[in-house]
């Protein structure tokens, strides 16, 4: 559905919305990291709010800007790292996004975004936090990508390295919400 919908925009890899059923296009290496946040409904909202509102890119370091405080399908936004002329640029799309239910367990929020062309990469990556039956909360965070052109492809291992430090500043990111307003 999200792939027919979003097929025009400018997304630039097969597999449109392939993060929100879990799976990567025939080709893509696929990145999955799933990490234990705490327990309890107001954990589960807390992280699920900031990541609809942008709070873990920010927290990863990364320099947001997008015309809507919260993801919603088919905004753009872009967000960077690094300072004045050495600053990287990465353009996305959102092309799902599941809001926290009003009900109880279990459930999932959270949205997936794809590359636009000058992004350095080809592909999706999605951030989820997930409340199961009994009550513990969990991050999910899936991407599937290739280079987007010859001169990433040729930094592969530092381009790996360096998706790897932003994930790991993503999870740090939603620990700290999920910690945030809990007893010490």
């Amino acid at each position: 559905m999200a792939e027919k919908r979003l097929a025009g925009s400018g997304l630039n890899y097969p597999g449109i919305g392939s993060t929100e059923r879990g799976t990567a296009p025939a080709g893509y290496p696929r990145v999955l990291e799933e990490t234990f946040l705490g327990s309890g409904m107001e954990v589960y909202r807390r992280v699920a709010a900031g990541i609809l509102g942008w709070e873990l890119q920010r927290r990863a370091g990364l320099r947001v800007r997008a015309d809507s405080p919260v993801a919603v399908p088919g905004e753009r936004v872009v967000s960077g790292f690094g300072a004045g002329p050495f600053r990287l640029n990465a353009p996305c799309e959102v092309v799902w996004v599941r809001e926290p239910a009003p009900g109880g367990m279990p459930q999932s929020a959270g949205f997936g975004y794809g590359t636009l062309p000058g992004h350095p990469a080809r592909g999706e990556e999605s951030f989820e936090v997930e409340i199961n039956g009994r009550g513990e909360v969990f991050l999910r965070i899936q991407a599937f990508s290739k280079p987007a052109n010859w001169f990433y492809a040729a930094g592969g291992l530092v381009t790996r390295a360096a998706q790897r430090h932003v994930t790991s500043r993503y999870i740090e990111g939603a620990r700290t919400l999920a910690s945030e307003g809990m007893p010490t």
